[in-house]
Formats: C-alpha cells, sequence, structure tokens
C-alpha cells in the first residue's frame, strides 16, 4: 500500500487477494497452500472495484 498498490480484496482467508498496481492493471494473488488469518488483513474491508 505505500508504493502505490490500492488492495481491492485482502487476503483475508490466507489464500487469494486482488490489488491494482498505480498504473491500473489488476492482478490477481494466489498463495500456494493457504495461511491463517492474521491483522491487519483479516478484518480489512473490500475496497475499489475490480
Amino acid at each position: 500500500m505505500d508504493m502505490g498498490y490500492t488492495i481491492n480484496r485482502p487476503p483475508r482467508d490466507g489464500h487469494m487477494a486482488f490489488v491494482r498496481s498505480p498504473d491500473k492493471i489488476s492482478i490477481e494473488l494466489l498463495q500456494d497452500g493457504y495461511l491463517d488469518p492474521q491483522e491487519p488483513w483479516a478484518s480489512m474491508e473490500n475496497t475499489g472495484i475490480w
């Protein structure tokens, strides 16, 4: 976030997230396996539209 990326859907489930780069490219990030939910992601709301 500090580098200008928008987190449209944080990785609340420890597996998948959607981000948008400063040049407006949408990226889906997938974790191989699952991680336990952690803050700040567990309580972060979705932002923007994708």
